[in-house]
C-alpha cells in the first residue's frame, strides 16, 4: 500500500478503514480486528459515531504495535469551542485507550470551530496529536481557515467519489498543502455504483470490481480513501487495489460521471445544519 507524507512530515496510509454507522460495540470491535488482520493500518472513527471504545478494544487486542497504526478521530459540533474541544479530546483519548491520536479532525466547520482548532493546535504542540485537520470544508471555508490558523490543516476529509468529484476543492487543497481524504468513497451505494457500466467495464480490464475501480480512481488523484464494510471478504477486496493502475483514458471516462453535487448531505439546507447542531446533544 502507498503512503502520503502530510505537510508536517507525518506518514499516513493512502487507504484506511472507516467505522461510520457501526454503533454496535461487538460488531465494531470485530470489524476493526478483521480490518487490522487484513492489513489496514489506518482506522477512522469519530466521537459522534459512538464506537470509540469498541475501536480502542480492537486496537488493544490486535497485537499490532501502536506505532504501526494510524488512528483518526473527530471533534463533534457540540464540542466546537476552545474549552469544550480540550475536554472532548481527553474523552476520546480515554475511550480509545490511547496515549496519543495520529490525526484529530474538526468534524464539521460549525460553531466556534476556530476556537476549537486553537485548542487542537495546542494539543498538537504538546505531542498528544501527531497531525490535525478538518472535515467537510468547502474551498472558501478551507482557504479562510488556512489563512487564519497557525498550523495549516494536514487533511480535509470530504465527500469524494465518482459522482461528486469536487475538482476545485482538490485544487485548493493542493494550493495549501492539505491532503484530501474521501468519506463515502462508494457514494453510500447511490447511483448503482457497484454495477455502474463504466466502472464495471474499466474494472473488467484489470480483473477488478467496480468498487475497486472507484477506489483506485480516487487514490490516483492523490485522495486517501476509507471504505467501510463489516464483511471480511469485502475488506479484502477493498484493500486489493495496489496491483494495478488506471490509464488516462480510464480516468477521463470516470471523470465524466461527475454530477457536480452531493446527494448524501446538503450543508446549504438550514434543517440539515440544525440537525448537525442538535443530533448528538
Amino acid at each position: 500500500m502507498d503512503n502520503v507524507i502530510l505537510n508536517n512530515g507525518v506518514k499516513m496510509p493512502m487507504e484506511g478503514f472507516g467505522v461510520f454507522q457501526v454503533p454496535d460495540p461487538d460488531v465494531c470491535e470485530k470489524a476493526v480486528l478483521d480490518a487490522i488482520s487484513t492489513g489496514y493500518r489506518l482506522i477512522d472513527t469519530a466521537a459522534s459515531y459512538n464506537n470509540e471504545e469498541a475501536v480502542g478494544r480492537a486496537i488493544a487486542k490486535s497485537g499490532v504495535l501502536r506505532n504501526e497504526l494510524f488512528i483518526t478521530t473527530k471533534l463533534w459540533v457540540a464540542d466546537s469551542s476552545y474549552d469544550k474541544a480540550k475536554r472532548a479530546f481527553e474523552t476520546s483519548l480515554k475511550k480509545l485507550g490511547l496515549e496519543y491520536i495520529d490525526l484529530y479532525l474538526i468534524h464539521q466547520p460549525m460553531g466556534d470551530y476556530i476556537g476549537a482548532y486553537r485548542a487542537m493546535e495546542e494539543l498538537y504542540k504538546e505531542g498528544l496529536i501527531r497531525a490535525i485537520g478538518v472535515c467537510n470544508c468547502y474551498p472558501h471555508v478551507l482557504a479562510d481557515i488556512c489563512e487564519t490558523v497557525e498550523v495549516i490543516p494536514a487533511v480535509n476529509q470530504v465527500e469524494l467519489h465518482p459522482f461528486f468529484q469536487q475538482p476545485q476543492a482538490i485544487k485548493l487543497m493542493k494550493e495549501y498543502g492539505v491532503v484530501p481524504e474521501a468519506w463515502g468513497p462508494f457514494a453510500e451505494g447511490k447511483h448503482g455504483i457497484f454495477t455502474n457500466p463504466i466502472l464495471t467495464g474499466i474494472g473488467e480490464k484489470y480483473g477488478k470490481s467496480a468498487a475497486q475501480t472507484a477506489l483506485r480512481w480516487n487514490v490516483q488523484r492523490g485522495v486517501v480513501v476509507i471504505p467501510k464494510s463489516t464483511h471480511r471478504n469485502r475488506m479484502e477486496q477493498n484493500i486489493d487495489i495496489w496491483d494495478f493502475s488506471l490509464t488516462d483514458e480510464d480516468m477521463a471516462a470516470i471523470a465524466a460521471l461527475d454530477i457536480g453535487h452531493s446527494e448524501i448531505v446538503n450543508h446549504f439546507d438550514p434543517d440539515f445544519v440544525r440537525a448537525l447542531h442538535g443530533r448528538f446533544k
